[in-house]
């Protein structure tokens, strides 16, 4: 089947071996089996793409990334999210990736919302505009007037889009099982994995539905937030291909001479669209995931809109501690406090001393915090915390650099309209309100209720537990994997310990099985010697010679 899809796509494989040569990198196609696309009768073009460039390899790499289109312009959008995996220059120029796709004729767009919605465009709407407000690589926006009389706005997929991302999708799956060495040996170890969690979002996001979905959540989930409006969606006339929701009237919230001519204070809005979003993250811990200007609506009572619902971010709650400790760990200067809420906060990490990771992030502190020479701003120190990432592989969950990554495009939207804005100093009271949250008399006793239950669990299954893994010994099917990577001293030592272990189950088995027959009521008096019942004694004696074996076993062994 590999082969098959491999034939079926050589020539798209052939055009991304082509732009990759153009770009100066040989060495990506040499060395992987993409350099069998470049032959053609046993001719080889690899020679006839050699040429000096100006730019550097990252910058190279984000023009290869444009000319190959919209789903690998998007690959690297969601690759600029992730530092713990890229180095902070790549991250940057990934940084710069935009669509750029012009709109698609309006005839189509009218085709395929009579498609979708079952319904002429004359019978939905009184007005629809043929002028797109927007175009992106899978939709476009159109204004609209329902026959209800409700200004609206149509975002309508693109003809084939779904087929040809999914055709992309497959492509660059292809291209990573072909040229999966390569990355990692360039220290990027999970590189399907990455395109996996790539492939869910953006398939995700080519569902309108979902967008739709995501609007409503937000509209109930924040109801009773002051100052801030979510659009309606029209359930009823969305489809994968068509979403219909409110149009908010207003303007971008960089506009600050619109905003000024309102009667409005730009600073005080520039607080409230923070205030706004830390409330998303750090209360209710579902938050809008892309805060670019364009998303970001002024109404004329100085309420703030978000548009744009693609992509949201959910926070639990104890990311949401963790998050807001790192912060009140850099107001305290507490570098120590810093690192394990980090910790906290990734899946997986590689630091193998403590000490370095704590002075790295002192380091931070002193720069952004002690110093307080007003140059840092959040994104620097954002780049610092990415690099500190890659340095320290901390495997911390995508949604975190998401919000990162929106807190530094606020700060650039809040400097705009308050050139005193400081976010870290708004995050401050949010970050000490939930850390109050975090160790209140409430949340502590759910905690202690928690890990009772789980240890009461843990009892409770621990017979049956310890049951099985008899029964797999008995049956000899217990098998214990290692790499053998060891001299023939250490591995003897290791199946010591193997040998050992099993011993062990077995004695607290016996162990556990004699106390549950001991303290059972039912027992018959004449069953029992000395008041302990005769098949208790017997496996207390069976877990002593057990445990005196043992013993002898491990110090005879483990001496040679």
């Amino acid at each position: 089947m590999f082969i098959d899809k491999t034939i079926r796509n050589i020539k798209r494989i052939r055009r991304v071996s082509e732009v990759l040569l153009k770009y100066g990198f040989e060495d990506v196609v040499h060395s992987t089996r993409l350099r069998y696309a470049m032959r053609s009768k046993g001719k080889s073009y690899l020679g006839a793409y050699q040429k000096e460039f100006n730019q550097n390899r990252w910058e190279r790499l984000r023009l290869v990334l444009e000319e190959l289109g919209p789903t690998f312009i998007k690959l690297g959008q969601l690759l600029s999210n992730r530092p713990d995996i890229l180095p902070e220059d790549l991250i940057k120029e990934f940084e710069k990736l935009q669509d750029r796709v012009p709109p698609f004729d309006t005839e189509i767009a009218r085709e395929i919302i009579e498609q979708e919605l079952k319904q002429p465009i004359h019978e939905l709407f009184v007005y629809f505009d043929d002028k797109p407000l927007g175009s992106a690589s899978i939709g476009q926006v159109h204004r609209a007037r329902l026959k209800t009389g409700e200004d609206v706005v149509v975002k309508v997929q693109r003809p084939e889009a779904k087929k040809q991302v999914q055709t992309d999708l497959s492509l660059i799956r292809e291209l990573i099982r072909l040229s999966g060495n390569y990355f990692i040996r360039a220290g990027i170890l999970n590189p399907l994995e990455i395109v996996d969690t790539f492939s869910q979002s953006l398939l995700a996001e080519l569902d309108y539905k979902n967008e739709a979905l995501h609007l409503e959540q937000f509209r109930k989930t924040y109801s009773d937030l002051p100052h801030f409006y979510v659009p309606k969606p029209y359930l009823n006339l969305t489809t994968n291909r068509v979403l219909i929701l409110e149009f908010v009237s207003g303007c971008k919230i960089t506009d600050v001479e619109r905003i000024k001519s309102w009667g409005i204070k730009p600073k005080e809005i520039a607080n409230r669209g923070l205030g706004i979003y830390l409330s998303q993250i750090f209360e209710y811990g579902i938050f809008h995931a892309d805060p670019h200007p364009g998303n970001v609506i002024v109404q004329t009572n100085g309420d703030i809109a978000l548009i744009d619902f693609g992509m949201i971010g959910k926070l639990m709650r104890q990311q949401r501690f963790a998050f807001a400790g790192i912060f009140i760990a850099m107001a305290n200067k507490d570098a120590k406090s810093m690192a394990i809420n980090l910790r906290r906060l990734a899946v997986d990490h590689e630091i193998e001393d403590m000490r370095a990771f704590e002075y790295d992030l002192n380091e931070l502190i002193q720069d952004y915090i002690v110093l307080d020479t007003g140059q840092m701003t959040f994104k620097d120190l954002t780049g610092r915390l990415q690099k500190i990432a890659f340095t320290y592989k901390l495997q911390i969950p995508g949604v975190i650099f998401l919000i990162l990554r929106s807190l530094s495009l606020l700060e650039g939207i809040g400097k705009e309209l308050d050139p005193d804005f400081d976010t870290l100093e708004d995050i401050k009271p949010f970050g000490f309100k939930l850390m109050a949250e975090q160790f209140s008399f409430q949340n502590i006793s759910n905690e202690v209720k928690h890990n009772l239950f789980q240890t009461f669990t843990l009892l409770y299954n621990l017979p049956i537990e310890v049951r099985d893994i008899v029964k797999q010994v008995r049956k000899g099917r217990l098998v214990i994997n290692y790499k053998q990577e060891a001299d023939d001293r250490l591995l003897r030592k290791i199946e010591v310990l193997g040998k050992g272990f099993i011993l062990t189950m077995i004695i607290c088995a016996l162990i556990i099985g004699a106390s549950l027959t001991f303290s059972n009521n039912t027992i018959v008096e004449t069953y029992t010697l000395g008041g302990v019942p005769w098949y208790s004694l017997v496996m207390y004696i069976f877990a002593f010679f057990f445990s005196m074996y043992l013993l002898a076993y491990l110090m005879f062994n483990l001496r040679k």
